[in-house]
């Protein structure tokens, strides 16, 4: 289980946060890689709660040590399998990723003895598959194919387990390991980060464990007081879903983010999906721009996913009123995706550019 430290005590007063004890580090030493997984600081979003009345917090899941969120859930289904007994030392840990769990996957197998193997869709960034493969793992990409196709990357990496001796297919999707971790540990912090004090949650959701776990663990401690949204891409078929009442839609179209959107119901997400209490969809145009925005007056380089989330937050903060609390999840920092997010040509050809804001394209340093 995952070790919950003390959280310093928060004091949100006329929409700003004031910490009344300078941030606490953990007592002692973390006990490995796997020992600072989690206690992420919580971050005030100043010029956004100041523009909306409201106060918008960002869950600094960047500051994890393998950089992402994903670490909770690579961290959470590895001893899940350990527990259970289906992964003994010297064991193989195989996966479908688009990226981020991959990399916390490749992270716990090096700091706990197990080799890793990751099939990804081919379209992920340059910068995710090269950091996968210095961490060890064996990095095998395919063709992006839906779901419903046999040789979807996540049932690659099923079936390969299949054939290998003392492995496990950690299934992030549909392994509710993965929600659990997030209830254990994220949820929690985020409740006594906030001294119970806070209206709603948003984040997007590939595989559903974030917004499930949290979701849940935040619906149950305030008796159902915070209200639980979701935030989803173009592409995803997720936000119909909720604002339709529960009807799938088949998925079309793409976007900037990776890791994000879906076009099915994971079992993650099923765990929750009953008590959500509303979908936002976000355009990439919006995100662009907030991405280029928390850069120029937060000083937080963020990735895309990350600047989704705040965007749903500030919309978020505006539906329920001034004096709302929301937090979200920034999940991972730029440095996975900046040969896109920064480059003008890739910009361009997106037909982002015209969506940053004039003073802001200083940041598209790259051609």
């Amino acid at each position: 289980m995952l070790r919950i430290p003390r959280q310093p005590t928060l004091r949100l007063t006329r929409g700003l946060m004031s910490i009344q004890n300078a941030r606490l580090f953990t007592s002692g030493s973390a006990e490995g890689f796997t020992g600072a997984v989690g206690n992420t600081p919580l971050i005030y979003l100043k010029a956004l709660s100041e523009r909306t009345g409201s106060t918008i917090l960002g869950k600094a899941e960047f500051q994890n040590p393998g950089g992402s969120v994903k670490d909770r859930a690579a961290l959470g289904v590895v001893r899940d399998a350990e527990e259970r007994g289906l992964l003994k030392p010297g064991g193989t840990v195989i996966e479908g990723t688009a990226g981020n769990t991959g990399i916390g996957l490749a992270h716990v197998c090096r700091a706990r003895g197990y080799k890793c193997v990751i099939y990804m869709p081919d379209t992920q960034s340059q910068e995710k598959i090269d950091l996968l493969r210095m961490l060890g793992a064996d990095v095998r990409p395919v063709p992006a194919v839906a779901y419903e196709n046999p040789k979807n990357y996540n049932h690659q990496a099923r079936d390969y387990a299949q054939t290998v001796p003392n492995s496990v297919w950690t299934d992030q999707f549909d392994n509710t390991a993965n929600a659990y971790a997030h209830y254990i540990s994220t949820g929690p912090e985020i409740w006594q980060q906030t001294n119970g004090k806070l209206d709603g949650f948003i984040c997007s959701t590939g595989t559903g464990g974030t917004l499930a776990g949290v979701g849940r663990y935040l619906r149950e401690v305030s008796d159902g007081k915070v209200q639980t949204w979701l935030a989803d891409p173009p592409g995803s078929v997720l936000h119909n879903y909720i604002t339709s009442g529960g009807k799938l839609t088949e998925r079309s179209g793409s976007s900037i983010t990776e890791g994000i959107g879906q076009g099915r119901i994971t079992r993650n997400l099923e765990t929750e999906i009953k008590h959500v209490s509303g979908a936002l969809s976000i355009p990439d145009t919006k995100t662009i721009a907030m991405l280029y925005g928390l850069l120029d007056e937060e000083g937080l380089y963020l990735g895309a996913s990350s600047a989704l989330n705040v965007v749903a937050a500030v919309e978020l903060a505006q539906k329920l009123g001034k004096g709302s609390t929301i937090v979200t999840v920034l999940c991972d920092g730029a440095y996975r995706y900046q040969s896109r997010l920064f480059s003008k040509k890739w910009l361009e050809a997106k037909g982002l550019m015209e969506a940053i804001p004039d003073h802001l394209r200083k940041y598209a340093v790259l051609d």
